[in-house]
């Protein structure tokens, strides 16, 4: 058994993925034990669509790429991303987005393989289980505490598939067309999608899976004192 450290610095986000469901009682076991994730006044914000049902994934995929090609840039319960992007923030982004198109050999003006790729993510990147995970619209009005309880969560969720052989890809393109997601799992009304992460096995010839974008030294976000 490998432990946190190991765990945390082998872990990585994969984009391509063997076509072979993840068995349920392995995610039972992965969410039972997410769900021991600590939340502020214990209100366990969560809310766990496990989906591995193909015909559902390609139903909610297809609604969001048909979105994309009328023009639609997003439908979201959250603003996900920086309205304003500001450096080094937005440097980061930049410089990870490059590198994965120059591994891909895709080239900056090739507009349309930037496209799949990005459809790519609404394809499951080839991957047979989501989980979608919600919460209470109540809890996201004025407040954002829950944000930081769910990304634990699915922090949780991340390091619990790779403990048991899996991999993951966590999706802010998703939380971008939430509300698409929403209506295709007829979800109720009261929940708002916040992100989605795909888990599967990872297709280990696949060139995509090689990427490991750079994380910045310590001394450029912690400060001792």
């Amino acid at each position: 058994m490998s432990n946190v450290y190991e765990t945390i610095n082998s872990r990585s986000s994969k984009r391509a993925y063997l076509p072979k469901p993840v068995p349920k009682d392995i995610q039972e076991k992965i969410l039972k034990t997410a769900a021991q994730t600590p939340s502020g006044a214990n209100m366990q914000p969560w809310i766990t669509y496990a989906v591995s049902d193909e015909s559902t994934l390609k139903k909610v995929g297809d609604a969001i790429i048909k979105a994309m090609d009328d023009g639609v840039e997003n439908d979201q319960f959250i603003q996900y991303y920086p309205v304003n992007w500001k450096n080094p923030y937005k440097k980061r982004r930049v410089e990870t987005g490059i590198g994965l198109y120059k591994l891909m050999d895709v080239g900056r003006k090739d507009f349309e393989k930037r496209t799949n790729m990005w459809k790519d993510n609404f394809r499951w990147f080839g991957a047979k289980t989501v989980f979608f995970v919600f919460t209470d619209k109540a809890n996201i009005e004025d407040a954002q505490g829950v944000f930081i309880d769910c990304g634990a969560y699915m922090q949780s969720l991340m390091l619990l598939a790779k403990e048991e052989g899996l991999d993951t890809c966590p999706q802010g393109s998703t939380t971008e067309f939430g509300r698409i997601v929403a209506r295709e799992l007829k979800v109720p009304d009261n929940l708002a999608l916040l992100y989605s992460v795909v888990i599967g096995y990872e297709d280990k010839d696949a060139k995509i899976n090689t990427y490991q974008p750079e994380r910045v030294d310590l001394d450029e976000n912690v400060v001792f004192i």
